[in-house]
């Protein structure tokens, strides 16, 4: 009778688990780090269904007052028992809301981490290192070394400040409790104004993060073009790209405390982005919905 009942209980909360899955594993395959291709498969499923289960008994979004499990509210206020609507097309739509609410919270955290490859960009040409891309296993894509050398630092920075249990936390676990599908359609456009600033700020962290070597860069390369006006004489090629590097890495050791600040700024600015979209399109937070 016990196991009975506790596989009944299982089985009626199996249709919101599906959805919560889906929101976590489409948050795991586009958010850094997460997303890379040293993470096997099956413990990026692993990890989607153990954070689905873990949230279930605070995912009231999903459930009416009073109502069983598999009770969800859908468009225009009615109840649907999603147990006997598994296979509907309806609740295959439901599916798709998850995956793209999934999508947006890993694609921010993207933007946010793409900011700091982008200004290891903007002064690797100066600096002497713009033919040298490698494959970058954060960002997934082809990147200078001066990008590359920013992603391993925001990733180590992220993970020192607890980047994982604020996204889990903070990100997928608060989106749970506030914000279904039918909230992300009626506040669509808090969502697109906090993509579309959130793009705009990648390039303005970007040259912030960036502006002091940036400009050290100019000056050296001004200097060194007018000693080679001075003295013809002096071969500048062959100098010049030595004296950008070494002056490069002199400002970079130099400037690494600073760089952390900011790295942990722009971080914690991201997750409190997130955190005011949920509560501008999201529902208030009153506890358990179980």
């Amino acid at each position: 009778m016990v196991e009975a009942a506790v596989l009944n209980n299982i089985l009626s909360f199996g249709p919101v688990f599906l959805l919560i899955a889906a929101r976590a594993l489409a948050m795991i395959q586009t958010a850094p780090l997460l997303s890379s291709d040293a993470i096997h498969p099956a413990a990026r499923f692993a990890l989607a269904g153990l954070a689905a289960f873990a949230v279930i008994p605070t995912a009231e979004v999903f459930f009416a007052a009073n109502s069983p499990g598999g009770v969800v509210t859908l468009p225009g206020g009615t109840i649907s028992d999603l147990r006997h609507e598994v296979f509907s097309l309806r609740f295959g739509l439901l599916v798709i809301g998850e995956v793209i609410i999934g999508i947006i919270l890993g694609f921010y955290l993207t933007i946010i981490f793409a900011s700091f490859s982008t200004a290891g960009q903007f002064f690797s040409l100066q600096m002497g290192f713009g033919a040298s891309e490698t494959f970058d296993p954060v960002a997934q894509v082809e990147n200078p070394l001066m990008g590359q050398y920013f992603n391993l630092v925001a990733m180590l920075i992220f993970v020192t400040i607890g980047g994982f249990h604020q996204l889990f936390l903070g990100g997928f676990w608060r989106s749970v409790q506030t914000v279904n599908i039918i909230s992300l359609i009626e506040g669509r456009e808090a969502v697109v104004t906090m993509l579309a600033s959130g793009l705009s700020r990648l390039f303005i962290d970007a040259i912030i993060i960036a502006t002091p070597i940036l400009g050290t860069l100019f000056l050296t390369s001004l200097t060194t073009g007018l000693i080679s006006k001075a003295a013809p004489q002096i071969n500048i090629l062959s100098e010049g790209f030595p004296i950008s590097i070494l002056t490069a890495y002199i400002l970079l050791f130099a400037s690494l405390p600073y760089l952390v600040e900011a790295f942990t700024r722009v971080l914690n600015s991201g997750f409190g982005t997130i955190q005011t979209l949920y509560i501008q399109i999201g529902r208030q937070i009153t506890g358990g919905g179980l």
